[in-house]
């Protein structure tokens, strides 16, 4: 019991960063999932296109200027390629088609014309090369088997005219999943840094001089003690998960009682268990209280970068993810992000998600034997 009132004591000298570390949770989680909000729905676009059409406007030529025309805005700029590549630098234009004389002619004769592009290479410029390839791809096969050319670029218009009617049959609420994602991989943050920087001041606490003079004149078992260590920060290890869960149904909603979101909750715990490992780890090497700002800034903060907590997974390149597989946060972050586009849950799909816990248990058990091995060569040199 002593050792317990001891550990609350340090604790609550704790409570100023553990408040700043749910701060920082809450506002970037927040932010980001306001974020996601106002991304998350779709409005299509007609790219700007600049048509520079040196042929008679008549049969396939004018069916093509009139697809163009009709899924495209077309502007009208200055025939100069100066003015032209202005236009493209300042992103007035994404797309030019240059249609040659005589491809109208050229085409029907079956000599594969080239129609020549100049193009921002954004996502605009990739919609409307997708549509000039469309109508040339069409026309190209039904050039095969018809001759008459009113008739061919009827064909052709009539085929390029029917919209396909897309029907979504998924339940599964991708925007709130999203949303919980977020939260979570945020959380890998506060866990980790709280986890660490908590846990590491009270070992150093508890190894001061007059503490381990206490301890070694007391009737107190030296395992004992140890045991009585490991459950009170074991404790706080689970009341500060417990925390955050709790926190994450307050700004999710009703997404954390799906099936998704208990298992970003499992995840979410058996993290803590590794996170409370690492603490272990660092507070058996570490005894100056000074160092423990720095250090939670390097590994708090650096797996956070690194496995795709702060910054998308999406947006890092492949070294970076490459040397993230040697940290714990990696394999966390990556079952948050299956999960938010998991639709069913089976053995299949949880394959992968049983495999990457498995990875943090396996870190976990890896950074208890080195705690372990730590404490007992201190032990021996003591």
């Amino acid at each position: 019991m002593i050792v317990f009132k001891t550990f609350l004591r340090v604790l609550n000298q704790c409570k100023v960063p553990i408040i700043l570390y749910t701060v920082i949770l809450v506002a970037f989680a927040g932010f980001n999932m306001q974020a996601s909000d106002s991304s998350a729905g779709f409005m299509a676009s007609k790219p700007d296109v600049l048509l520079i059409n040196e042929d008679d406007n008549t049969g396939i030529t004018r069916g093509l200027t009139e697809y163009i025309e009709s899924n495209c805005t077309i502007v009208d700029i200055k025939n100069d390629e100066d003015a032209i590549n202005d236009a493209l630098f300042y992103r007035d234009v994404h797309y030019v088609i240059y249609i040659p004389q005589h491809y109208g002619e050229d085409f029907l004769n079956g000599l594969n014309p080239e129609i020549q592009i100049k193009s921002t290479g954004d996502f605009q410029a990739s919609y409307a090369e997708m549509l000039l390839s469309r109508y040339i791809k069409v026309a190209a096969i039904y050039a095969r088997y018809i001759e008459d050319e009113q008739e061919l670029t009827a064909k052709i218009g009539h085929t390029l005219s029917k919209q396909t009617e897309v029907e979504i049959t998924s339940t599964l609420d991708t925007n709130r999943l999203t949303k919980s994602a977020l939260y979570y991989n945020f959380a890998n943050y506060s866990i980790l840094a709280g986890c660490v920087y908590v846990i590491c001041l009270i070992l150093s606490s508890f190894k001061s001089e007059p503490i381990r003079k206490r301890t070694a004149i007391s009737s107190m078992e030296y395992k004992k003690y140890n045991r009585l260590l490991l459950v009170s920060n074991s404790l706080f290890a689970v009341v500060l998960w417990l925390f955050y869960v709790l926190l994450s149904f307050v700004l999710v909603g009703n997404v954390m009682f799906t099936a998704q979101g208990l298992v970003l909750i499992l995840n979410s715990f058996v993290f803590t268990l590794c996170a409370l490992t690492i603490a272990f780890l660092i507070g058996n090497l570490v005894k100056n209280k000074n160092a423990v700002n720095g250090i939670v800034n390097v590994v708090a903060l650096g797996s956070s970068f690194l496995c795709g907590a702060f910054v998308p997974v999406e947006w890092l390149p492949n070294s970076v993810l490459t040397v993230a597989h040697i940290l714990p946060s990696y394999w966390y972050i990556q079952t948050n992000e299956r999960l938010k586009t998991m639709e069913a849950l089976n053995f299949g799909t949880l394959r992968p998600i049983l495999f990457n816990m498995g990875m943090l248990l396996v870190f976990a058990l890896v950074f208890t034997v080195a705690a372990n091995l730590v404490s007992r060569a201190k032990r021996k040199i003591g």
